[in-house]
């Protein structure tokens, strides 16, 4: 065997410890959850005020298990979607003040499910991030 064909039949090199955790987050992002009954958040910047803003949008949910317009049981889709009103708007100016008032505020509460939250936590402090450092903010 010459040099040439050792280099090129090497095994790749292994993954950063970062490149092993981006691979575990990624992973951990395939896997299915329901929609929240309570609802859907959008969540936004508002550089100006240096807020982050959550938006909750009421949704039901079919048999099919899809996201329904409440009022007209049409099938909420995200590329074409009608312009909608929010419930309710959330602002705070960090990740931890807007969470708590998503969980803690007044009753009902506008999260029902724990993975729901959970992704909503992680968002906010995406976001808030994003809100610090001037990058820009896209929910996932």
């Amino acid at each position: 065997m010459d040099q040439r064909s050792s280099i090129t039949s090497s095994p790749a090199p292994a993954a950063t410890p970062l490149q092993e955790l981006r691979a575990l987050d990624e992973r951990l992002s395939q896997r299915p959850i329901d929609l929240d009954p309570a609802g859907y958040v959008l969540i936004s910047l508002d550089r100006e005020r240096g807020e982050l803003v959550a938006e909750l949008y009421s949704n039901g949910i079919n048999a099919r298990g899809l996201a329904t317009d409440p009022d007209t049981g049409e099938v909420l889709s995200c590329r074409r979607a009608a312009p909608r009103r929010p419930v309710t708007v959330f602002r705070g100016r960090t990740a931890k003040q807007l969470g708590i008032q998503l969980t803690e505020g007044p009753s009902p509460a506008p999260i029902s499910r724990l993975d729901h939250a959970l992704y909503l936590g992680r968002e906010l402090q995406k976001a808030e991030a994003a809100l610090r450092s001037g990058d820009s903010y896209i929910q996932d």
